[in-house]
């Protein structure tokens, strides 16, 4: 088990910033569009909800994008079922993640319900029966390898590859490409070269897209299939 947890500074009293990385945890501008443009735009969805639909990320941070993800599976009709697997070395307190989601009242339930789950315990935590979510403690480098399932859409996140190169280096992006379904996709708001390089290198279809607001670009992929 990791117990470690995030070290939090706020900026204005509501952006929660990680004194480890010196980055913050969302868009200071509009977090939840930047959210929805980048990983659910970015990897076609709604759209392509449906059936046994998984998501998997790194770094769950606030859980902003597995709120935004939920909310957006339910307005598309809550098809089949979602299970979205995080892997976070630093997890947040309950308590914090609740000062930072309150910074979004439109996800309203939705952060109130994550946030009881995450008092609850260690999980996997089911939603309606549908949705699971599964936040799996540690430094990716060494978790992710030994999971065995496979997205259908990679949420590729945590802090700049500047700020923290351990989650953007090159064998972890190749677990990352076989860690997805054939015709799965990612979409990450980096464009740093480095990055696409060692995704094309893993064998994934990468562009270059744009990005949300002032980024000009961002990353997706896909794995042929």
């Amino acid at each position: 088990m990791n117990d470690q947890q995030a070290d939090i500074d706020w900026r204005d009293d509501r952006v929660p910033v990680s004194t480890r990385f010196d980055d913050p945890y969302f868009s200071i501008h509009d977090g939840l569009a930047e959210t929805r443009h980048v990983f659910l735009a970015g990897n076609g969805l709604p759209d392509r909800f449906g059936a046994k639909f998984r998501i998997m990320e790194t770094g769950f941070g606030t859980g902003l994008n597995f709120l935004t993800a939920w909310q957006a599976w339910e307005a598309a009709g809550g098809r089949g079922t979602l299970r979205f697997t995080s892997f976070e070395a630093y997890p947040m307190s309950p308590g914090d993640t609740a000062r930072a989601l309150s910074a979004f009242p439109e996800l309203g339930g939705h952060a109130g319900r994550l946030v009881a789950a995450l008092q609850s315990g260690a999980g996997p935590h089911v939603f309606d029966g549908a949705v699971t979510l599964e936040i799996v403690p540690g430094d990716a480098r060494e978790t992710l390898p030994m999971h065995r399932d496979l997205a259908d859409a990679w949420f590729l996140d945590g802090f700049a590859p500047a700020k923290n190169p351990e989650l953007w280096g090159d064998t972890l992006m190749a677990q990352v490409a076989a860690h997805m379904a054939p015709g799965g996709t990612l979409a990450s708001y980096t464009a740093a070269g480095h990055v696409r390089r060692a995704l094309a290198a893993a064998g994934l279809e990468v562009t270059r897209a744009p990005g949300y607001g002032r980024k000009r670009h961002m990353t997706v992929a896909r794995r042929p299939g």
